[in-house]
């Protein structure tokens, strides 16, 4: 993420990290611990925040946007897994059978219970080779947008068509993404 945050940034975003560290895997308590951060940041800034994720840190994003969604302006994310969980990705095998069924019930679960209710982008490509496509396609929420990408999951985040939506989506109504001068 590092690169597209300096590229926001020099756009004039306030571009900041999750603020947890090395991603771990541990969707659940993440999200419940950036809940808390982004609701604090929200406050403090006066206005909800947008979040950008990549692959389980969209996971996280759009978790924290169901948790807090007062604090969240938008969602956006690129090659996130949505059905399924690790099932969908090559990293189903590094889980058991039982923990995979018990992360694809509690996906279905959260969804079926309450959806999400800031705008979403979500970026996927066909060609990810670590997420199957259709597991980044959300049918649950109202008001996602799909774009397709013709990326690699790695590739996703020095992508410049993804970077460039990710702009496009951030800057204010009526503005260019680009800086002036």
């Amino acid at each position: 993420m590092a690169p597209i945050r300096r590229y926001l940034r020099w756009l004039g975003h306030d571009a900041r990290t999750w603020g947890l560290g090395t991603n771990m895997g541990d969707p659940e308590g993440d999200a419940r611990r950036m809940a808390e951060s982004v609701a604090e940041l929200a406050a403090e800034a006066g206005r909800p925040v947008a979040l950008v994720g990549w692959s389980l840190g969209g996971v996280v994003a759009r978790e924290v946007a169901r948790e807090v969604p007062r604090a969240v302006s938008q969602v956006v994310h690129y090659g996130t897994p949505v059905v399924g969980g690790p099932n969908h990705t090559v990293a189903a095998r590094s889980y058991s059978p039982a923990e995979r069924d018990r992360i694809e019930r509690l996906i279905e679960e959260i969804n079926a219970e309450s959806t999400i209710e800031v705008p979403i982008t979500a970026i996927f490509s066909r060609i990810d080779g670590i997420v199957s496509w259709p597991a980044c396609i959300d049918r649950w929420n109202s008001g996602v947008r799909h774009i397709e990408v013709g990326s690699s999951h790695l590739g996703l985040g020095i992508d410049p068509d993804v970077w460039r939506i990710v702009a496009e989506t951030l800057a204010p109504q009526g503005r260019s993404s680009r800086p002036h001068g």
